[in-house]
């Protein structure tokens, strides 16, 4: 039926399975004489293992979902791959999703494709509206599809950052319906950051009938972002929503799922895709999904959820010790942040220096978000950069509960922040005296003079 197993297979039967498939291509047949430019020929047997002899990729030229008569394993592998990923897609949340497909690139350039698709159905239009998001690639993802990001700062509500839904429908206005290619709008995103006002977004773009791509990059794992999804393609309107393999499955870096609601809309979109693509993505995803079963991918969103509420008491406990606090964000089901202050108010360097800290004491993940940093991306300068406004009221440090955290990894992520945040206040007290020192001495030079 192509849907993903409940319970998960063993590594003996994938890799049986696999192997079926791979002696479906004609790179793999006993007899074959190949003539052609691309005959699936590999140099390296460890190459070739390593791909299970998978050789030949997935699409042809044209489309990058359609069957290869020469690679039928494969192309066989590209379609359970898709079906399999729907099936995951519903059971997270997005239950009327109608059709999606893996492509070989991570979140932007597969952002980037949907635009590109876009601009063969609006020609006029070089406009797209995004609510502020400090993230690099989604921004140039705009850039390299040759539109125009028209910015729209966030609003603060308490300690959140949210949509500003007034200021988006004045733009569209402002520049014209026609001339707007799409709303690029977000929902996974690091604290106090949290996800877009989708719903509002989905009614704004039905009503001014401008297409709406969702970046979704590591929302999968997110009930709350999934049906936030759901919600907005029921009352309004949601063309495509894009998502990263690595941050939402646990595979190697490099391949997304781009899914959406209307099926010709996503066929489209597979179809601008220019060439064949690597298989690889597609391979780690279904070995994955096969090997975990529906059941074994559900367990990991529920073990992340409660990751989440366990990183949150745990570092307000910590915040308070240190006399910061737990920034209030509830509508974000991923990232957590806490304050800085203090170490702001002492030194400014005192706050990225916390960060090379964690880095050093082998603390990946972390961000210490400095306030007024300024960033030039593509010539459009941030200001506040990284903390996706332009004055955000304090200095904040980022840890979040993603797919795959453990106990552990937050247990010992509070220890060495403890740490470091106590070897961070003692290096601020002993430069304030020394300061202090040198002040004086000063004073009383001036006073002899």
């Amino acid at each position: 039926k192509g849907k993903c197993p409940e319970d998960g297979w063993d590594e003996s039967t994938i890799e049986l399975f696999l192997h079926e498939l791979a002696i479906m291509d004609s790179n793999n047949f006993l007899g074959n004489c190949g003539v052609g430019e691309r005959e699936g020929r590999v140099a390296s047997g460890l190459v070739a293992r390593r791909h299970y002899r998978l050789i030949h990729g997935i699409g042809r030229s044209g489309d990058i979902s359609a069957v290869q008569p020469k690679a039928a394993g494969s192309s066989l592998l590209n379609k359970l791959t898709n079906s399999v990923v729907l099936d995951i897609i519903k059971l997270a949340g997005v239950r009327t999703v109608t059709n999606c497909f893996v492509v070989p690139m991570a979140t932007g350039m597969s952002l980037t494709l949907c635009f590109l698709t876009l601009r063969h159905k609006r020609p006029k239009a070089k406009y797209i509206i995004w609510p502020r998001i400090d993230q690099k690639s989604c921004f140039k993802s705009m850039i390299t599809a040759g539109f125009e990001p028209v910015v729209i700062e966030n609003v603060l509500e308490g300690d959140e950052l949210r949509t500003d839904i007034e200021a988006v429908e004045a733009k569209i206005k402002a520049l014209g319906a026609e001339n707007i290619l799409c709303v690029h709008s977000t929902t996974s995103c690091f604290a106090p950051r949290v996800p877009d006002r989708l719903e509002e977004l989905a009614v704004i773009c039905a009503n001014y009938d401008i297409p709406h791509i969702v970046n979704n990059a590591y929302g999968v794992q997110s009930s709350k972002c999934m049906h936030l999804i759901q919600q907005g393609a029921r009352v309004g309107r949601i063309d495509a929503f894009v998502q990263s393999l690595d941050k939402n499955f646990m595979v190697p870096v490099g391949g997304a799922i781009i899914a959406g609601f209307n099926e010709s809309f996503i066929q489209e979109i597979s179809k601008m895709y220019p060439g064949k693509a690597s298989a690889s993505p597609s391979l780690d995803v279904l070995i994955t999904l096969l090997s975990l079963g529906a059941s074994g991918y559900k367990q990991l969103l529920k073990e992340r959820k409660e990751m989440f509420f366990y990183l949150s008491s745990e570092l307000k406990k910590l915040a308070d010790i240190h006399n910061e606090r737990l920034l209030d964000t509830p509508h974000n089901p991923i990232s957590l942040a806490m304050s800085l202050k203090n170490l702001d108010e002492n030194n400014d360097a005192a706050v990225t220096q916390l960060g090379s800290m964690l880095f050093t004491r082998q603390v990946s993940g972390a961000r210490v978000v400095p306030c007024g940093s300024v960033q030039t991306v593509n010539n459009y300068t941030f200001k506040g950069f990284m903390s996706h406004a332009n004055d955000y009221p304090c200095a904040y440090l980022n840890a979040a509960s993603a797919i795959g955290i453990k106990k552990q990894d937050v247990d010992v992520f509070l220890k060495r922040l403890d740490k470091c945040l106590k070897t961070s206040r003692k290096e601020a007290k002993k430069e304030k005296s020394v300061n202090e020192i040198s002040n004086s001495n000063t004073g009383t030079e001036q006073l002899g003079d």
